[in-house]
Formats: C-alpha cells, sequence, structure tokens
C-alpha cells in the first residue's frame, strides 16, 4: 500500500505529534472497559488537542467509512467507550480536550472541555463562590464528555436533576466533521428544536461533544448530614417526603442502604466504621444542604428525625457533628461497590421506579432472588430519592463463581421484567453501552426506538459513531 493511501499516515498529517498515541502500556488500559467485562483493539489511539483537531479526524473517517469510539475517563459500567475487537476503529481519546473555557459568575454557568475532570471543575466552581452539584463516586477521573454523553445521575439528582438539566449548551462535532456551537449560557431560548438535548445520553453515537456551557449554583454555606436507622423501606419513603417538606425541599441526597452494605463495607474496606450502635435490617444516609449560610438545617433535620422516630419510622439516627463524620458516612456509602467486588462475583442491575415503588419492588423482586437464586445473596442500595436501586446479587459465601453466572441471564431477565411491571428503567443512569443493547430492543417503546433509529441513520448515515453502542447496525 502506498504510504500516503495509508489511514494511519493520513491521520498523522491532521493532528499534532502528540495526538497519536502508542505507547502500548499507556493504551492497554484505554482498550479495556472500567469493568473488564470488555476488551477491544483500535486502527489507532488519537488524542486531539482542541476541536479543531476532532472535526478534521471525523470527516476523515467519515469519508473512509472509519468507526469512531469517543472516550473520556473510561469509567463506563457497560462498556460504552470501548472498541472492538477489529482493529478497524479509531479511539478518540478526548483526555486534552481539558480546559476550563470561562466561567460567569454572574450567569451562574461554566464553559469546560469535554476532558476536564469532574473534580476540576467542582474545584473551579468553588474557586469562583459557585457549587457544580454533579457527584459521581469516579469524579476523580470521569470527564465531562462522558459525563454528558451518558447522561449521568449520581448523588445530587433528587435536587439539581440529571446531567441533561444542567446543560444550557454544547458544541458537538457531528459525524461529517461539522461542528455545530450552541455555547450561549441562555436558559430561554426557544428557536426551534432542543437539537442539543439528542446528544445528552447519546453516548456518542450521534456526534462528540467537545464543550459544554453548564448551570452552576451558589455555594453551599450550611449543611446537615445524617446516617439513619429506619425500619424498611417504607419508612424511609415517608422519612423522605417528611424531610422535603420540612426542609423547604432543602434534600440533596438520600440514599438507601441495606444492612448487608455495612457489613461488607466494615469487612472489605480499612477504616469504614458502622456509624450506629445497634443494628437495622435497612438505613438512609441524608443530606440537606443550603446556598443560606444561617440557614437552621441541623435544627430541621433533627425536629424530622424525632418526629419519625415518634411514628416509628426512625429507631436510631447519627447526625454529623463536622466534616470528618461526613466524611465517615458517605466514605461507607461510596465504598460499597468496591466492597461488593472484595467480596466475590455479582451480578449487578441498575434499575429505576418511581419512588413510590421502591419498597414494593424490593419486597417482590427481592422474594424472587430469596425463592430462585440460593447460590446469591441481594445487595440492594442506591439513591431512593430519585427511585434509582443498584439490584446487585453477591455470591454468597460457600457458592462458587460459575453457579452464579450460570443464572446470569435468567436473573437479568427476571429483574427487568419486574423493572417492567413497575413502569420503571433497566438502566437508570449508567447507559446502555455494548451491554445493553438487546435489552433495549426488548424493553424500549417500538415507536421511541424506531425514531432512534431514524435520528442515527439522518445523523451518521455511515454508522461511523460509536458503532455497536447503543443501536445495533
Amino acid at each position: 500500500m502506498n504510504d500516503h493511501a495509508n489511514p494511519l499516515h493520513q491521520l498523522r498529517t491532521l493532528v499534532d505529534d502528540a495526538a497519536m498515541l502508542t505507547d502500548p502500556e499507556r493504551i492497554a488500559p484505554m482498550l479495556r472497559d472500567h469493568r473488564a467485562l470488555y476488551r477491544g483493539h483500535a486502527l489507532a489511539v488519537v488524542a486531539p488537542a482542541d476541536t479543531a483537531a476532532v472535526s478534521r479526524v471525523l470527516a476523515f473517517c467519515n469519508e473512509h467509512r472509519i468507526g469512531v469510539v469517543p472516550q473520556g475517563g473510561n469509567t463506563s459500567y457497560c462498556g460504552g467507550a470501548t472498541p472492538d475487537a477489529s482493529s478497524s476503529q479509531v479511539l478518540l481519546s478526548l483526555a486534552r480536550l481539558n480546559r476550563v473555557r470561562s466561567i460567569d459568575a454572574a450567569n451562574h454557568t461554566m464553559t469546560a472541555e469535554a476532558g476536564c475532570v469532574l473534580a476540576r471543575l467542582q474545584a473551579a466552581a468553588a474557586e469562583a463562590d459557585r457549587y457544580l452539584p454533579l457527584s459521581l463516586g469516579s469524579e476523580g477521573s470521569c470527564m465531562l464528555g462522558g459525563n454528558l454523553s451518558t447522561n449521568a445521575g449520581g448523588l445530587n439528582v433528587i435536587h439539581y436533576g440529571m446531567a441533561r438539566e444542567l446543560v444550557l449548551g454544547l458544541e458537538v462535532v457531528l459525524a461529517d466533521g461539522r461542528v455545530m456551537d450552541t455555547l450561549t449560557g441562555l436558559r430561554k431560548d426557544n428557536t426551534g428544536y432542543d437539537i442539543k438535548s439528542l446528544f445528552l445520553g447519546a453516548e456518542g453515537t450521534l456526534g462528540v461533544i467537545t464543550a459544554a456551557c453548564i448551570k452552576l449554583y451558589p455555594s453551599l454555606k450550611s449543611r446537615a448530614t445524617a446516617f439513619i436507622a429506619v425500619r424498611d423501606p417504607d419508612a424511609a419513603v415517608s422519612l423522605l417526603g417528611s424531610l422535603r417538606a420540612a426542609s423547604g425541599d432543602c434534600v440533596t441526597s438520600f440514599e438507601l442502604i441495606p444492612r448487608i452494605g455495612i457489613d461488607l463495607t466494615t469487612r472489605h474496606i480499612p477504616g469504614v466504621v458502622d456509624p450506629l450502635s445497634a443494628t437495622s435490617q435497612w438505613y438512609v444516609l441524608c443530606e440537606l444542604s443550603s446556598s443560606r449560610a444561617q440557614e437552621p438545617l441541623d435544627a430541621m433535620l433533627q425536629a424530622a428525625l424525632e418526629q419519625a422516630l415518634s411514628k416509628g419510622w426512625v429507631s436510631d439516627a447519627a447526625v454529623a457533628q463536622a466534616d470528618r463524620e461526613r466524611d465517615a458516612f458517605w466514605r461507607l456509602r461510596e465504598s460499597i461497590p468496591e466492597a461488593q467486588r472484595k467480596d466475590g462475583y455479582s451480578l449487578k442491575h441498575d434499575i429505576s421506579v418511581p419512588v413510590s415503588q421502591v419498597p414494593r419492588f424490593i419486597e417482590v423482586a427481592g422474594g424472587w432472588v430469596a425463592q430462585h437464586i440460593p447460590q446469591g445473596v441481594l445487595v440492594s442500595y442506591g439513591h431512593l430519592g430519585d427511585g434509582n436501586l443498584h439490584f446487585n446479587i453477591n455470591q454468597r459465601p460457600g457458592a462458587q463463581v460459575a453457579q452464579l453466572q450460570a443464572v446470569e441471564q435468567k436473573v437479568k431477565r427476571a429483574i427487568h421484567d419486574f423493572v417492567k411491571e413497575f413502569d420503571g428503567s433497566f438502566s437508570a443512569e449508567h447507559g446502555i453501552g455494548q451491554l445493553k443493547v438487546f435489552e433495549l430492543e426488548r424493553y424500549a417503546n417500538p415507536v421511541e426506538l424506531d425514531l432512534m433509529k431514524r435520528i442515527k441513520r439522518a445523523l451518521d448515515p455511515n454508522n461511523i459513531m460509536n458503532p455497536g453502542k447503543v443501536l445495533r447496525p
């Protein structure tokens, strides 16, 4: 082949020297997903330094029908940023697009590039006396572009919404290389279709998000955090409603934790301790926050807990008196996934149902697990405030990994069928990627699925954008 006809040679001419990544040790982690479910091979790994270079790469790949797999922090739970094994796709890293372009404190907005690590953006907002509410367990490594492309959820959805609700404008490179720039920071703009929303949650299948204008909020000046033993999930839902009303809807996080979550974390994670002396089967970690410095959130929380205690919803509680205690509560909650991994193999489900239906779902689906999966034990925890549960089944002590793997498809089908019955979602916050493509085909509304396919064909007729993710070719 003539060297000038070689795709790799031509790609090199489109980007700066640092963009072509060739070091095997650096590339290897980029070619497998976060959970090590998928491993791929790439024709090339390219890390452009700016939007113009991304545009040139996509235009070239579109012309030559080369698949492009966008990747940010590579924290996907569904293999959404991993190339296939064909060595025919370009892995497009956004890591070098890492500038905070501007912060408009008066407009409460930040414009930042896709490769900015979320924790860095939180810090930048704080330096401007503003608050970025998107908060995830992976915030030290996940990147803005991936957060928006997967419509990330996290810990503060109950009050601030999913990632898409924080977006005012996007800069997106389309499959053919054209750049759509809507980075205006406007909160009111009724000029036709809301095109930017198509790319939020599309997982890079329609284009590459290179920058975003996102909402900021006043800095938090008051906070109250408690770790609470509740009677059961029904009592937790009642407590949530009571707290929202009593605090003027200042509840920003409301996490449901089962007893096994505490047992796993205290067993496997150094430094994690049980916050309460008496045991319960269910707990809640809740946080109230306000931008008012003198907001009496602790008093509100204490009063609500006393009322909940009198009603039998709550049996015990620890209210954080200092940041050290608050951090300890949150470390326990955020360590549950790691503790599960250390404890053994697990079957994971990222589901959501209406908040009011969470207790009944746990009863019905949990009862099915107890009856039909003796080799596993249920670990159901998560964001009760928005109805999102990580409904996982861990390898029971004494059981073999192969025994749990053998029933994986059976379990997935049963759990997701229950979710359908409860008018819920089989993918609450982790997306579809390549892991759940067939689940989408099974459970999506047929008209909605057809529209998704039509949009995909319209924006990416050559199917170069993250092929095989979300939708099959």
